[in-house]
């Protein structure tokens, strides 16, 4: 009876109420990104909203750390959010921006292989237990409530782990972004020269006649010759935008990075209140809430998520953008090298050229009185009272019980 209800709770407040609810101006709503007329492009709009995967408090999970709480609600909103940004980023990745989900239609194994990482158990990649855990790693004890940028530094550590999304994760500090840093973390040696390993080593075979360190440097030629891959980037930026409330100065600033495509979100809300903000019409933001408690989703592994709870399906909430927090972070999804270079010409363009008070700063080359960058590896012990697997793969006995996710 209790899930009956918890899904029944899920379903009411239907998009009816939020296309009532809109406020009768001749802004266009703009969602990570995408522009909505609402006059002419209401159900794409709901559409949208609707497809973004939902994170909300879960009771019932086994309990982190094996002794620890078994629910999140009352603690884990911004870790909640926290996964949200990360959804958005792997989506983007693997379906791309203009993906939808239908609760009629079958989906594409990678959105279930996407929603496997956040599940609530000890073993997923993302889920609520690898995360408050590894906030142990940043002064967090499990059960603590989380600021945007302890989360974004959470999520860099998690993302080191995940070897099948091979995703760069860079948080920003003091303000700046570097742009010489991300292409440091982002560019890759190919990997099919990194997986290729000869009798030397390197993966050259030796010829006949020569020495293995000959053949060592013709591989190193070779493959200081071959381009470099680009790891998918999730940019955040841990700003603090006033003192106790939001300088308005910043506010059209910040309502420019919901327009841009690469937009993936910002983590923010109200003192030890977190939300997931998409977007905004007019002088309000519209945001996905984690305050719902509902049941946690038990699924073995390689099979198909019940997924009806990880979308909202009732009214998105709304705020004055002036309610907002000071402190918030801004995320940014760039899949490729051309695709970041194009968000720094945004960025030049519409944030620091017209702003006579910058949110954020973005600079070519690394500062010289900063400690020298150095890009996050995967460490040796991979253990921080959390069991990490080694990759979302390690779910999947093989390709084939992916079939079982198109049925």
């Amino acid at each position: 009876m209790e899930a009956v209800l918890a899904k029944y709770e899920n379903q009411i407040n239907v998009f009816s109420e939020f296309l009532e609810d809109l406020p009768d101006v001749d802004e266009p709503v703009w969602i990570l990104g995408a522009c909505y007329d609402l006059k002419t492009k209401k159900p794409e709009l709901l559409s949208d909203v609707r497809s973004r995967l939902w994170f909300t408090y879960r009771k019932k999970f086994s309990p982190i750390g094996g002794t620890g709480p078994s629910s999140d609600a009352g603690w884990g909103c911004m870790l909640r959010c926290g996964q949200m940004i990360l959804a958005q980023a792997l989506v983007s990745r693997h379906l791309g921006r203009d993906w939808r989900w239908d609760a009629e239609k079958r989906q594409p194994k990678e959105y279930h292989r996407i929603l496997h990482c956040f599940l609530d158990k000890k073993d997923s990649c993302y889920s609520i237990h690898q995360m408050a855990q590894m906030g142990v790693g940043e002064g967090k004890s499990v059960g603590e409530w989380y600021g945007p940028n302890t989360v974004a530094q959470v999520l860099k550590k998690l993302a080191l782990f995940d070897d099948w999304n091979t995703l760069a994760v860079y948080v920003s500090m003091d303000n700046t972004v570097v742009i010489e840093d991300i292409k440091k973390q982002c560019k890759q040696p190919g990997r099919e020269s990194r997986s290729r390993a000869g009798p030397c080593g390197q993966g050259e075979v030796p010829a006949s006649g020569q020495s293995c360190s000959e053949a060592q440097g013709k591989t190193l030629n070779l493959q200081s010759q071959r381009p470099l891959d680009w790891r998918p980037l999730l940019l955040v930026i841990p700003l603090r935008m006033g003192i106790n409330s939001i300088n308005p100065v910043y506010i059209q600033a910040f309502k420019e990075c919901f327009k841009m495509p690469q937009s993936c979100g910002v983590l923010g809300g109200k003192p030890n209140l977190a939300y997931y903000f998409i977007g905004f019409i007019d002088d309000e933001l519209i945001y996905l809430d984690p305050h719902t408690t509902q049941q946690a989703v038990d699924t073995d592994s390689g099979s198909a998520v019940d997924d009806q709870s990880y979308h909202c399906q009732r009214t998105p909430h709304r705020m004055k953008i002036t309610s907002l927090d000071p402190s918030v972070a801004l995320g940014f999804f760039c899949k490729s090298e051309e695709d970041f270079d194009s968000w720094c010409d945004l960025v030049q363009q519409e944030l620091l050229k017209k702003r006579n008070l910058r949110m954020f700063e973005l600079v070519e080359k690394h500062p010289s009185h900063w400690p020298p960058f150095v890009p996050p590896t995967k460490p040796e012990v991979q253990t921080t009272g959390a069991e990490f697997i080694e990759s979302p793969d390690k779910l999947f006995e093989s390709e084939e019980e992916f079939e079982i996710l198109n049925v």
